[in-house]
């Protein structure tokens, strides 16, 4: 549920969605925010135009000025990049699931797998780690997947942006301030919602 800011919000709650030149966000997972700070500054430098802004006000002894909720990049940031391989992405791609019994777990529950173990050649990359549970992990120690009959659901693949993207609209931050819900959902099919 999208969080009103009212004019007595403390100053560190008064982030700013991020949005390229194409108005859509930089990044869906993690959301691409700044603090208000590097938001003022960046209105300053001429680099962003202001979309929305908060009720909240800041004041200087030569300025009042409401913060700015959503910015817009003045000039576009190319994100079509591979997305770094991290835990986190990884999780994202895995829907925090565990790619052996399918189960969900939290961040702190999962750990990733080696589909073919490195004492057997296997590569620490997008196409041979998976998320998996404690207990999975465990029980596939370093066999190949055949001795064991333990196979992915899904065949670990690098994911693009676009489809970690997909899966970070699932996972809406705790914090998300009602003039950023156009922005977040606006090319998502309605039937989903």
């Amino acid at each position: 549920m999208p969080e009103t800011i009212h004019r007595e919000m403390p100053l560190d709650r008064c982030h700013a969605l991020i949005l390229n030149a194409d108005f859509r966000p930089l990044s869906y997972f993690p959301l691409s925010v700044w603090s208000w700070q590097d938001a003022v500054k960046a209105i300053f430098r001429g680099s962003v135009s202001v979309v929305s802004e908060y009720e909240r006000m800041v004041h200087s002894p030569n300025l009042d000025m409401n913060l700015p909720s959503v910015l817009a990049l003045k000039e576009y940031v190319d994100v079509t990049r591979a997305p770094a391989f991290t835990r986190f992405n990884l999780f994202l791609r895995d829907k925090w699931s565990c790619q052996y019994c399918g189960n969900k777990f939290k961040t702190h529950e999962l750990t990733f797998d080696h589909v073919v173990p490195r004492s057997k050649g296997g590569k620490t990359n997008w196409e041979n780690i998976v998320a998996a549970c404690q207990c999975c992990n465990t029980k596939k120690g370093n066999a190949m997947p055949d001795d064991i009959g333990m196979h992915p659901i899904k065949k670990p693949a690098q994911p693009s942006v676009y489809e970690l993207q997909d899966r970070g609209r699932t996972f809406p931050p705790n914090f998300l301030h009602e003039s950023w819900e156009d922005f977040l959902y606006w090319d998502a099919d309605l039937t989903e919602l």
